[in-house]
């Protein structure tokens, strides 16, 4: 029989008991960590330094932490409200403090985007790895320990959000190339997903359960979608040919995807007079029309948008009798309870697998080729060069933003497969007014993806089809979906280098490359209910969606003082938006400050 606790710390005894004094744990990513079990173990080791603990993970979630006075009184009731009794791992706290003693180590792959930047020890530690091949550098540590956070049903557990590495691993243990305990700790808010993480009680060490460790599953909340998020979501929907296969990610980006799929499925008439809209060519082709035979998605993350795919009748091609096989999810809380009401024969077509079936064609290759029909495997960038080059884990200075994780494996796979494409997004511009920046670059000290696997860029202003250009037709191409206050200097230094000759202009169809544009170009879509500003439901309230565009204004205007200082000047005698103003708890300013900060959020809301 498999030891069942209630006290992690008693859990804690157990395992050292086990195993020694030095502890390798692997944990899986993001959602699937079994919090109490590692914080009783890091516990342990504060108060005993001879006790030696090798932490190995990703993906450590966080709360957002506010700012700005105003992010603070927008986000502090949200963040309390969504992710509110998530017990926070103890090992993150002093990672970020930088005071990890010096028996305790914590080794990530993969970083919570930009919640290191200013941790020096998780720099030093951060492992540059792609996805499928973290579970090889555990058994190459020596991993000992895997605690695992798991849903149950009976006398069976399901690894649920987490098979991920995890199915591995134990794939691993079981051709005897690995040797350690799989601690298990219940949280009856997993769904349980049935396929090949429904374990046996005996596949467990220890097991971890009662009311005292039971907790609300980390929920971050559905981000709104801005129009240059909208216009690049509807430029990846239109390069998906019906019967394909999809992968995306989590974001505003791939909810515009979600909501340009289910647009073009619903009204295609008017997704691609769209589409046309928001770009000067048809480059690549639009692909239009309703999903009739409907997509298959293969996605090492399983995002709720995917859920709404599903119910909008675009995501129903089956493959093995599923639609969709994941590695991991995560998502808000309306997402895990439709998994768990779904229905039992609905959820077994949600399918969670190992990172290495989803993330690689090897093993069972020509299944994988047959299934993974003209795929695109849709991913966020934070920059891209004008020779294709993509950014997507780091800075100049070499500091990790987040991670490689499985982007590479998703652009290999484009490469591999017959009839696949790798669909790299980004914004053209990051900030605004004066703080703005082009995020189409010349050159970058690193990449994440080298520009030999250059393939399709889309930003808001466009598709660029990259693959097997030269470097001059490249660079062009960039240069047509890049933000046209940045073109001039762009294309300046292009010809510096030599790769476009001296007398090349950028055509007129691609030099009004602007936020007006784009936003004139939305403004049918929006007014037909096509593109709302959250359209896959969400965490805020009545009046906390009226302040979002007002909140969005503002934080525009942090890059333009003079816009700023308009906002203010109209507030003093703008109406007030009073219900807006009590959720911010500005009815009655008393300060200076607070006199200033309702002013700006009258004259932001005023228009």
């Amino acid at each position: 029989m498999t030891p069942r606790f209630t006290d992690p710390d008693v859990l804690a005894d157990a395992v050292i008991d086990r195993v020694g004094r030095r502890i390798v744990l692997g944990l899986p990513l993001g959602l699937g960590k079994a919090n109490h079990v590692v914080n009783a173990l890091v516990a342990r080791a504060l108060r005993d330094p001879s006790l030696h603990l090798h932490v190995f993970t990703a993906l450590t979630l966080e709360p957002p932490r506010p700012k700005s006075d105003l992010e603070k009184r927008f986000l502090g009731p949200i963040i309390e409200r969504t992710l509110g009794g998530y017990p926070a791992l103890a090992y993150a706290e002093l990672q970020r403090r930088d005071v990890l003693p010096a028996n305790i180590e914590v080794d990530e792959f993969f970083f919570q985007a930009s919640t290191r930047l200013s941790a020096p020890s998780a720099q030093r530690s951060y492992i540059s790895a792609n996805y499928t091949h973290a579970a090889g550098y555990l058994r190459e540590r020596g991993v000992n320990v895997v605690a695992q956070l798991v849903a149950r049903r009976g006398d069976r557990f399901s690894l649920s959000c987490n098979t991920d590495i995890t199915l591995d691993l134990l794939a691993a243990r079981k051709a005897g190339e690995a040797d350690f305990l799989l601690v298990g700790q219940v949280n009856d808010e997993l769904p349980f997903m049935p396929g090949d993480g429904d374990l046996p009680a005996e596949a467990f060490s220890h097991l971890l359960d009662g009311p005292g460790v039971q907790f609300p599953l980390f929920a971050p909340p559905k981000e709104p979608i801005p129009d240059a998020s909208y216009a690049i979501g509807f430029h990846a929907a239109s390069l998906v040919p019906d019967g394909g296969t999809i992968q995306m990610g989590i974001g505003a980006i791939s909810d515009a995807v979600a909501q340009g799929l289910i647009v073009r499925h619903r009204e295609p008439k008017a997704f691609v007079e769209t589409v046309e809209r928001l770009s000067p060519t048809a480059t690549p082709p639009i692909c239009g029309g309703s999903f009739e035979t409907g997509l298959y998605a293969a996605t090492e993350m399983f995002v709720d948008c995917l859920l709404d795919l599903r119910r909008a009748g675009v995501l129903k091609r089956e493959v093995d009798g599923a639609v969709l096989h994941g590695g991991f999810f995560l998502g808000p809380r309306a997402f895990y309870q439709a998994l768990r009401d779904m229905p039992e024969d609905e959820r077994a077509r949600f399918q969670m697998q190992a990172i290495s079936g989803i993330n690689e064609i090897y093993g069972d290759e020509a299944a994988r080729r047959a299934a993974r029909v003209d795929a695109r495997f849709v991913n966020t960038a934070m920059m891209a060069t004008l020779l294709g080059a993509v950014i997507s884990d780091g800075l100049d200075d070499g500091r990790v933003v987040s991670g490689v994780g499985g982007q590479y494996n998703f652009v290999a796979q484009a490469f591999a497969l017959q009839g696949a494409r790798s669909v790299i997004t980004l914004p053209a511009v990051r900030g605004s007014g004066r703080k703005a920046a082009s995020n189409i670059l010349w050159t970058y000290a690193h990449g994440t993806i080298p520009r030999h696997l250059k393939d399709v860029v889309i930003t808001e202003y466009g598709a660029a089809d990259l693959r097997g250009r030269t470097d001059r037709d490249t660079i062009v191409r960039m240069l047509n979906i890049a933000d046209s206050r940045f073109q001039p200097a762009l294309l300046d230094e292009a010809k510096r280098a030599g790769k476009l000759e001296a007398g090349y202009v950028i055509p007129e169809a691609f030099r009004r490359n602007t936020p007006d544009r784009i936003a004139e170009a939305l403004a049918p879509a929006k007014a037909a209910g096509l593109a709302p500003l959250l359209p896959f439901g969400s965490d805020f309230d009545a009046v906390e969606q009226g302040l979002l565009p007002v909140l969005g204004r503002l934080k525009a205007a942090q890059g333009d003082p003079a816009a700023l200082v308009g906002y203010i000047l109209r507030g003093v005698s703008a109406p007030a938006p009073e219900a807006g103003l009590r959720r911010l708890g500005l009815s009655s300013p008393m300060t200076l400050g607070e006199r200033l900060l309702t002013w700006a959020v009258r004259g932001a809301a005023a228009g």
